[in-house]
């Protein structure tokens, strides 16, 4: 079944309204990705960061507080017109919340715990349940009064996007008329310090696909979407064409080096979506610019693909936004098809120039690419994630 992502609100390093983001993205703004000490004990990193303060949450809720659910917070009130239609017309009882995310409130809880070792009891206002996986869907739940499905899926960096598929598979099923649906996460030091710990975490701004990678960047971000079986009759509406997933289980962190389950996730996604490669105009890249994932990416895109399709990863304007990747960047795909001032541009793919001999060539997007062509126009989002966990996404023009 197609399904319809009728309204867009997104919070990243990239800005705090979609205009904003889309001139930057557009651009090749890395402007969001900033240097700072304090995440890593004796570093100190770039990292994507939303800017500014955050909107505090509402009074009667600030047991939910949580930077993590501050984020969920402003980017849901971006759409929350087009929420109160769907709640006005379907019931509360059939609209539902489907979330990926990994770190929920566990900045909170870290420096809760730290209170704790130094003063003997946890600092007021603190509520464990706030680092719980289930804390953002229950705060959008109790904030907007919805009684329909709400739940987290956490499978790391593709939670954001799977969330999708499984909103998707609620409206299929007749359990939901409309679902809110998307990925949230937010920087925290046990994040930082994981993946520092694998060497994984680059000292300098991401290089995704060069002979000079040498790890990511992290970010953070809310990305949320309501999704419909019917497109969007007064706004921008964009088609949820066709999903893939797959599970190599090849390690507990690297993928398998062939890129065999990335490439059978991009396969079904084309499949369920009834589509070929070459009805793909775009494709946004993984590309967290990690020696592997760069190396296995490549190899199954070019499989598929060849050297043709334009592709670019994002990674370097906005970080890795882990448990909200799958969702921020399917919202970039969405942008270039529906935002006013996208007009078909392509989010540029920012490095250094230097191809890796090792890897064979893709066809990098340029800046002030735009999509070629004219008809459907069809982009394709992959996610990654530890584990073997991998996801396609296809969104396209409204049938």
């Amino acid at each position: 079944m197609t399904a319809f992502l009728n309204a867009l609100g997104l919070v990243c390093a990239l800005g705090r309204d979609q205009a904003e983001i889309a001139c930057r993205l557009f651009a090749g703004d890395c402007s969001g990705l900033r240097e700072e000490a304090g995440w890593v004990p004796e570093r100190r990193l770039p990292v994507a960061a939303v800017p500014g303060a955050l909107l505090d949450l509402p009074s009667a809720l600030q047991a939910s507080h949580s930077r993590n659910n501050q984020l969920l917070y402003e980017a849901c009130l971006q759409i929350a017109p087009q929420i109160a239609q769907a709640i006005a017309r379907h019931g509360r009882h059939r609209v539902g919340i489907v979330l990926g995310t990994s770190t929920s409130g566990i900045h909170e809880a870290s420096d809760a715990i730290a209170h704790y070792l130094g003063e003997h009891h946890f600092p007021p206002g603190y509520d464990y349940a706030q680092q719980e996986l289930s804390a953002p869907a229950n705060f959008l739940a109790d904030w907007l009064q919805l009684s329909g499905p709400a739940y987290v899926i956490s499978t790391a960096c593709t939670s954001g996007a799977r969330a999708l598929m499984s909103a998707r598979r609620l409206l299929d099923l007749g359990v939901c008329d409309a679902v809110i649906c998307g990925g949230v996460d937010s920087l925290c030091k046990l994040t930082l310090n994981g993946f520092s710990a694998l060497e994984a975490v680059s000292g300098q701004r991401c290089n995704p696909f060069s002979v000079n990678r040498n790890g990511i960047n992290i970010g953070e971000a809310a990305a949320l979407f309501l999704m419909t079986r019917e497109a969007n009759s007064e706004g921008a509406s964009v088609a949820l064409l066709g999903a893939g997933a797959s599970s190599d289980a090849h390690h507990i962190s690297a993928p398998e080096p062939g890129g065999r389950g990335a490439l059978q996730a991009m396969t079904k996604a084309l499949d369920n979506a009834g589509l070929q490669p070459a009805h793909i105009d775009y494709l946004n890249l993984h590309g967290t610019a990690t020696r592997h994932n760069d190396a296995m990416e490549s190899l199954a895109v070019h499989a598929l693909f060849g050297s043709t399709l334009a592709c670019s990863s994002s990674k370097p304007m906005t970080g890795h936004t882990l448990g909200a990747a799958g969702a921020l960047e399917a919202a970039f795909c969405w942008m270039i098809l529906a935002a006013d001032n996208a007009r078909g541009h392509l989010p540029p793919h920012v490095w250094d120039g230097e191809h890796d001999p090792q890897l064979p060539r893709l066809n990098l997007a340029a800046a002030n690419q735009c999509l070629a062509g004219q008809g459907p126009r069809r982009l394709m989002s992959n996610s990654f994630a530890f584990g073997g966990n991998n996801v396609s996404l296809i969104l396209g023009d409204t049938p």
